[in-house]
């Protein structure tokens, strides 16, 4: 049982790879092409199935007394490949300023965060997770399973589409913020350091 929690990250991974193969799929295939209509669904729910992972496999460690540093390396991994895949995908399958854009501020601040990381761990520095932080990855989530139900039922109409774009608006919103923070907590850590 105590595996279960990187079983359940693991798996998000696996998933991750399916959202973005179905979306992309879907976008290549023909308009009167059955994959076309039911690609972008079946990606959809595997995105949920996979966001529901990243709520439970944390859950289950702490439930369990089952964290791991192998947990602790893979869950920010998993989350950062979900979110690629997800924005990829939906890039590939609805190119356009209202998902690229903010698509692309939303990846671009993740690879920067993980770089940043990467630089300051070999100085025994620490970038500690955010409760903001949890809530952009939260609100990500959310953004980007509005955005794949619209491409799922392209019907919605207005109104939903409008709701989906401003919600991964706010979710790029959010992650700039985030990265900013973090940028300037290794500043201070850094500059500590020099002291």
């Amino acid at each position: 049982m105590k595996g279960l929690p990187n079983l359940l990250t693991g798996l998000r991974l696996v998933l991750a790879l399916a959202v973005f193969f179905a979306l992309a799929g879907a976008a290549y295939a023909g308009a009167a092409s059955p994959a076309r209509t039911s690609l972008p669904p079946a990606a959809l729910a595997a995105f949920l199935v996979a966001a529901a992972t990243d709520f439970l496999d944390g859950w289950l460690a702490r439930r369990l007394d089952a964290a791991s540093v192998w947990g602790a390396i893979l869950d920010p991994i998993a989350d950062k490949v979900l979110v690629c895949a997800a924005v990829l995908g939906l890039m590939a399958l609805a190119p356009g300023a209202a998902i690229a854009v903010p698509g692309a501020l939303i990846l671009f601040r993740e690879f920067a965060v993980s770089a940043l990381r990467e630089v300051i761990a070999p100085r025994g520095l620490r970038l500690p997770v955010t409760l903001l932080a949890k809530w952009k990855t939260t609100t990500q989530l959310v953004a980007l399973g509005a955005e794949m139900a619209l491409a799922a039922w392209p019907g919605l109409g207005p109104t939903a589409a409008l709701a989906a774009h401003g919600l991964l608006w706010l979710a790029a919103a959010i992650t700039v913020i985030t990265g900013a923070q973090y940028l300037a907590q290794a500043a201070r850590a850094l500059g500590a350091e020099r002291g």
